[in-house]
């Protein structure tokens, strides 16, 4: 069939099965979107912001596990989409951003809007591609669609030159991929299969570290089989929150910095690691010559260039967690699990001694009450984004989570901004869910466009703000190490939140207390428009446990016994 380059784009978007393309409008891209206009295969969604784009794109794919879709245009629409692809690639998720660029003889002259997109997202993508001629871009979009969701997942960009998107040529989209040079590894190694379960069953004190990867490979069910199964003790990172379910008794909750100290303590403790699509990111090892110094480590990753970059190794298995477990479980038939008793038994005493608590009060919300109190109203039947800072870890460490994909947020870049359009993204993947966005009064502020988008496309989130006035991690650092000089963390001044949503067509809610917190959530589900509600929180609270940046996960400071 002939048609143009830019009808090509269209048609292997419908192709791929996508419904939903989030992006914005430009000069060099001006072709695909005059074929949007006239298609019907899938709806696209005008953000307001190409960075918002991207993570709405983002959102999307974390909630659904497809590969998500933005658009962008040349020059300063592609750079700032770049933090929306830095933030999908540290957190391997899948993304095909489609991005204009400058006729084929305009690069290299500085043209009107002509920025390098392959060199600037090198660093930050799992692939690019730059298009030079129209017979080879229908290879290069399934080739696009095919990297960015096999493997280790990633963000991939095509950037392709205006005259391409105009030129005619002949379109056959392909069946299959063949790259020679791409050949993930799925299937792990049976003998390493073999040592580890081996190892599994000599242990004494066994941990399961539950990553990311399960939840990018669906692994939840076969995770939960295998903690059941052997009874090992379980740890979750930021990024698998909802893997194991948050009433699950082998879970011993989150762990890392601010991990709750029956999981830091399990892993200073054991003796055998057993990581599951796990990375072993600095903000869970802490200092890495204390971390798990008595343990081998079995390491499940599917990205071999993952295994034995930061620890070393002892059963390193090269293949996909889901794969691996259905090889892996058989081999667990008949484990002792009595054997792992008393390690049970230790780590219930030390959640017995340091619970993940707060002290709450009557005269101001305490965050972590807002955080536990949404579960409680909303629970199952929620996704929670977020931004990035205190909230943050309030939210992974108070939510009961009990299924993966319910929790979206940016781990590895650590985006502020990253929430709301990612929470865009969630509600447009599943608009029977209640999708609430917990942010703060720093981090709302960097993507607040979206309310506009929010509005006009009827996309009902709910942001709930946990407003302290500060940029409230950056404050908590500097009361604890910079002798509480805080330094450009004050943000006193503030907008009126609730008229500042009105006027973009949403609704607003000021809550100072537990009865308005109630009534507000309630009244917000109900009214089924996008929402700001500001929730004024103790200023001064401080996310606890925490590991000082590169200490040893067993030196936590704790809440004091009473503190408020």
């Amino acid at each position: 069939m002939q048609m143009s380059g830019a009808q090509m784009v269209c048609e292997a978007i419908i192709a791929e099965g996508v419904k939903t393309v989030f992006g914005y409008p430009g000069g060099a891209i001006m072709h695909v979107y005059d074929e949007i206009y006239k298609q019907e295969g899938f709806e696209h969604i005008l953000n307001r912001h190409e960075q918002a784009a991207v993570h709405a794109a983002d959102g999307y794919a974390r909630a659904t596990g497809e590969v998500g879709v933005a658009m962008v245009t040349s020059g300063p629409g592609f750079t700032n989409a770049v933090t929306g692809l830095a933030t999908a690639y540290m957190d391997s998720i899948p993304m095909v951003v489609i991005s204009g660029q400058v006729p084929l003889s305009l690069i290299g002259t500085d043209g009107f809007q002509e920025i390098d997109a392959v060199g600037i997202s090198r660093p930050c993508t799992k692939h690019n591609f730059l298009v030079r001629s129209l017979e080879e871009l229908p290879r290069l979009l399934k080739e696009a669609f095919y990297i960015a969701r096999s493997g280790r997942p990633g963000p991939v960009l095509i950037d392709i030159p205006k005259d391409i998107t105009v030129d005619i040529g002949e379109f056959v989209y392909p069946d299959s991929v063949n790259i020679p040079t791409y050949k993930p590894t799925y299937k792990g190694n049976k003998k390493q299969i073999e040592k580890a379960v081996e190892a599994m069953k000599k242990a004494k004190k066994p941990l399961l570290y539950i990553g990311g990867g399960s939840v990018l490979s669906n692994a939840s069910d076969l995770v939960r089989e295998l903690a059941e199964k052997t009874q090992i003790p379980t740890v979750e990172t930021l990024m698998a929150r909802g893997v194991m379910g948050a009433k699950n008794p082998l879970l011993l909750g989150m762990l890392g910095m601010h991990g709750n100290y029956a999981s830091n303590m399990a892993m200073s403790e054991t003796d055998l690691v057993i990581s599951l699509g796990a990375r072993f990111d600095d903000r869970v090892t802490g200092k890495l010559s204390e971390f798990a110094k008595y343990a081998d480590i079995i390491h499940v990753d599917i990205d071999a260039a993952n295994i034995g970059k930061l620890v070393d190794v002892d059963y390193p298995i090269v293949g996909d967690v889901t794969e691996v477990l259905e090889a892996m479980l058989p081999l667990l038939d008949g484990i002792d699990t009595d054997r792992f008793q008393a390690w049970r038994e230790i780590l219930k005493r030390y959640d017995e001694l340091h619970p993940q608590s707060y002290v709450d009060s009557d005269d101001v919300i305490k965050p972590q009450w807002a955080i536990e109190r949404i579960g409680e109203l909303v629970g199952e039947n929620a996704i929670i984004t977020s931004d990035v800072g205190q909230h943050q870890m309030w939210a992974a460490q108070h939510y009961p989570f009990d299924r993966p994909r319910q929790w979206i947020n940016s781990g590895g870049l650590g985006t502020m901004g990253f929430g709301f359009p990612a929470a865009l993204g969630a509600k447009k993947a599943f608009p029977d869910k209640t999708v609430i966005n917990v942010t703060g009064d720093g981090s709302i502020l960097m993507n607040m466009q979206e309310l506009v988008t929010a509005a006009e496309y009827k996309i009902p989130v709910i942001n709930l703000i946990l407003n302290n006035h500060f940029l409230g991690m950056v404050r908590q650092w500097q009361t604890f190490f910079y002798e509480k000089r805080y330094s450009e963390t004050d943000l006193t001044f503030q907008p009126n939140w609730k008229a500042l949503a009105e006027a973009c067509g949403g609704i607003g809610y000021d809550v100072t207390t537990k009865e308005e917190f109630d009534a507000a959530i309630k009244d917000a589900i109900a009214q089924d428009k996008v929402c700001f509600m500001n929730v004024a929180v103790n200023r001064f609270e401080n996310v606890l446990p925490m590991v000082p940046a590169g200490g040893a996960l067993f030196n936590m400071m704790l809440p004091q016994k009473g503190e408020k």
